[in-house]
């Protein structure tokens, strides 16, 4: 196995809602076990999705957005690992949404897709999830991109480990892409960007700054919120250490020259010791701009000087997985194909891509044959990079992969949640559609 490299010269840079909401937090939820009492609620998460708006440029009116709000947290949501969690959903945009989690794998709850019908205007709906593992997961309705008369906005959910992490702050860094209007409005994607004018921002903002003390050892967890370019983001003149890939812990390794390489969705837990003041750098595989900064003032003293960071715990996935006794299919991305189909006209009653019995092993193979980088997202399971010759993996797990034109990509799972999930296909065109197939374990 290879420690992996990121490369940003690549040629393609891969309280609440008011009294009904507290209601609805307080009533019975799905999920009982039949015939006895339900495991006891650990947390509670009140999530609404809701009309707002950005100051995007500062000549111009604020642009109307859509976005995943937090209503029963004040900053980032922060879970645990094994919590169980009631999840209020109220939705006050005009289409029917629902919320679907990212980088969590739990045979739970059905996503909207795979047949729980998405939640109607005007309406509420509570469900129980299990986090199983910890990691950075993202919470976002754009699945139903279909019917978004505006673009909107994801919700990054940290879920922690049991035991403290040595370091000083835990920062999430959500990246999203904007394509703009000559009057301000933006365009969602899906849409001809004609006319628009392409815009970056880290936590909401053109220009956001993040405060640290000089020795603070900081975790930054990196979000690619854009949902068609692959994205690198630097940080200038430190060490970026990556810890963990799309949610789950990797064996620890530098990135090249500070920057991390994300596809749409993806995200990096990254270590940083904070020693001085520097730009965060933004790369689309067009330009280098800068999109916020690290401040760093004073000095944090220490009894001890920080040691080299130690893997995370691992989140109980196969420490082995059998190649030789694995199920093989082929996935074909990018090249029109009547089998996937946009979100809007999905239904289980098409064909699979696969089906597998639980705990087989599976290898796909994914060949994009179309000509421009094709992202693919994998629902329910967390996978290996293979090596070319399939005789090894790269340390680490993913959950998402962009795959550039006239490439194969071998990827491999332990199937280990059962039920029907989401793959997800989209290329990196802002008027390409987001396209999805399903897969069984059974």
């Amino acid at each position: 196995m290879r420690t992996p490299i990121f490369d940003p010269t690549r040629r393609e840079v891969l309280a609440g809602l008011g009294a009904s909401l507290g209601a609805a937090l307080g009533a019975p939820a799905a999920g009982l076990i039949a015939g006895g009492a339900a495991p006891s609620i650990t947390a509670q998460l009140a999530l609404q999705a809701r009309p707002a708006t950005l100051a995007l440029r500062p000549d111009q009116p604020a642009t109307p957005v859509w976005e995943l709000a937090a209503v029963s947290h004040l900053g980032t949501v922060r879970l645990k690992r094994g919590d169980r969690c009631e999840v209020v959903f109220r939705n006050d945009l005009p289409v029917p949404l629902a919320p679907v989690w990212y980088g969590r794998n739990a045979p739970a709850t059905a996503d909207p897709l795979r047949g729980r019908a998405p939640t109607a205007p005007d309406a509420t709906e509570t469900s129980i999830i299990s986090i199983p593992n910890a990691g950075t997961l993202l919470a976002d309705f754009r699945l139903f991109e279909a019917g978004l008369n505006q673009p909107a906005r994801p919700l990054p959910i940290v879920a922690g480990e049991t035991n403290r992490i040595a370091v000083d702050r835990d920062e999430v860094l959500l990246i999203e892409e904007w394509r703009l209007r000559p009057d301000g409005t933006a365009l969602p994607p899906g849409r001809d960007p004609k006319d628009t004018t392409p815009l970056y921002t880290l936590n909401g903002r053109t220009s956001f700054e993040l405060s640290a003390a000089a020795n603070e050892r900081l975790r930054l967890r990196f979000i690619n919120g854009s949902q068609r370019t692959v994205l690198a983001i630097k940080l200038e003149n430190h060490e970026v250490r990556v810890m963990a890939l799309d949610g789950q812990p990797a064996e620890p390794f530098p990135a090249r020259n500070g920057a991390l390489v994300l596809a749409p969705g993806g995200r990096a837990d990254a270590f940083v010791d904070a020693t001085t003041s520097a730009p965060f750098l933004l790369h689309d595989g067009k330009e280098a701009r800068p999109v916020g900064s690290l401040k760093v003032t004073g000095q944090l003293e220490r009894r001890a000087p920080l040691l080299p960071p130690q893997p995370l715990p691992p989140n109980d996935l196969p420490e082995q997985l059998d190649l030789r006794g694995a199920l093989r299919f082929d996935v074909a991305l990018g090249a029109p194909d009547p089998v996937w189909t946009r979100p809007a006209n999905f239904s289980t009653a098409s064909a699979p891509a696969f089906r597998a019995k639980t705990g087989r092993t599976i290898v796909l193979a994914l060949k994009n044959s179309g000509p421009v980088t094709n992202v693919f997202h994998l629902h329910g399971h967390h996978f290996r990079l293979l090596d070319k010759l399939d005789d090894g993996w790269k340390p680490y797990w993913l959950d998402t992969l962009a795959i550039e034109p006239g490439q194969t990509q071998r990827i491999a799972f332990a199937a280990t949640a059962p039920g029907r999930w989401l793959l997800e296909s989209v290329v990196t065109d802002w008027a390409a559609p987001r396209l999805v197939r399903w897969y069984a374990v059974e």
